[in-house]
């Protein structure tokens, strides 16, 4: 029977909706009653665009140990780091890393994918912008790893069979109806495990979410998407995972 294993994303990273920067899409939405006529190419040009461009200064910035952060960018730093220990210490629980293919999608500069690679995984990480991918290569380069290999791809085109796969802060640039066919694409490349993050849409982050859309940053981002968790829950079943 296939495993899966399923974490919210760190609620620190939504709680800063309001502010002048904010994760992208959660600040600076630019958000009208035409959004879902969007198609998912629309927001994967977006995506890959902002991450090539001022996003990824904003991002690479705030995933470094730079000291070039305001209070909000460090809030969402930590987040991000207790998000990917929380990963690490479960693989690192499970004791059986070591050897293992691992596919990370949406590896960005290599959070997650660097520090599995240096527990002894052998990696295959992709990132839709090349900025990243590239600088997630240089850090692993820089680190004296080889176990890992970097290049650029949108998620619907990674292909491959790996014991794990990996998708953290990505389902939130998918649309609802599209956030199904995106895990289980995910799980079709998985033969043991995934770990994926995911923005939970509850009451809560829903009012967070509208409220932060009244006071945008400077600077357009992407669109934000939300998952109920049963949602989430459901697409994995049908991919023949356990939940």
């Amino acid at each position: 029977m296939k495993t899966f294993t399923k974490y919210a994303l760190a609620a620190a990273c939504l709680a800063t909706t309001t502010s002048a920067f904010a994760p992208p899409a959660l600040s600076g939405v630019q958000t009208t009653a035409n959004t879902q006529l969007f198609s998912t190419v629309d927001d994967k040009t977006e995506v890959r665009e902002y991450f090539n461009n001022e996003g990824f200064n904003r991002w690479n910035k705030i995933y470094s140990e730079s000291d070039e952060v305001n209070t909000v960018q460090l809030d969402i730093r930590n987040g991000h780091d207790q998000t990917i220990q929380k990963i690490l210490n479960w693989v690192e629980a499970d004791g059986d890393i070591k050897g293992k293919t691992v596919c990370d999608c949406g590896c960005g500069v290599g959070s997650l994918a660097i520090p599995l690679a240096q527990m002894g995984a052998k990696i295959s990480a992709s990132d839709i912008s090349d900025a990243m991918s590239t600088e997630a290569a240089a850090r692993a380069k820089a680190m004296g790893i080889r176990n890992a290999k970097f290049y650029t791809s949108d998620l619907e085109s990674v292909k491959g069979k790996y014991n794990t796969v990996t998708c953290v802060d990505v389902a939130i640039h998918y649309p609802t109806e599209k956030m199904a066919e995106m895990v289980g694409h995910l799980c079709s490349l998985a033969d043991e495990r995934v770990v994926i993050s995911f923005a939970p849409k509850t009451w809560y982050y829903d009012l967070l979410k509208k409220f932060g859309e009244l006071f945008p940053g400077p600077s357009k981002t992407t669109r934000a998407y939300l998952h109920k968790e049963e949602v989430v829950r459901e697409a994995l079943k049908k991919a023949g995972f356990e939940v």
